[in-house]
């Protein structure tokens, strides 16, 4: 992946709700979900939808196709994996990475009336 496409999927996916219509997208796998289903999913009118969808495709992130009257959208797998690729491709540089330490949430005191 070149840098100017990983600049294009990151500028893409800056933004809360084209973030969110990518992961669903990715959660529903392969086969896709109608626009209408990720409109009603994530409570965002048609017309800012396409918006969205338009930013998302011009970088390559999800594709689209029409099933009737539908316009079905999917996750492009390959392009993620690519732009994940190309962002860890020198983790650690060259050596095994050790994996995370998983961290707990840190615990809110509470408050103590005054």
């Amino acid at each position: 992946m070149e840098k100017t496409d990983v600049v294009a999927a990151l500028a893409a996916l800056a933004q809360d709700n084209r973030l969110d219509i990518f992961r669903l997208l990715v959660e529903a796998g392969p086969e896709g979900m109608p626009a209408g289903a990720v409109a009603t999913a994530l409570d965002l009118a048609p017309n800012t939808l396409t918006f969205h969808f338009d930013r998302l495709r011009t970088a390559g992130l999800v594709t689209v196709r029409r099933d009737g009257r539908s316009m079905i959208y999917a996750a492009q797998y390959e392009t993620m994996n690519s732009l994940l690729g190309y962002l860890t491709d020198n983790c650690c540089g060259g050596v095994q990475c050790t994996p995370a330490v998983e961290c707990k949430p840190v615990r809110k005191r509470a408050k103590i009336p005054a």
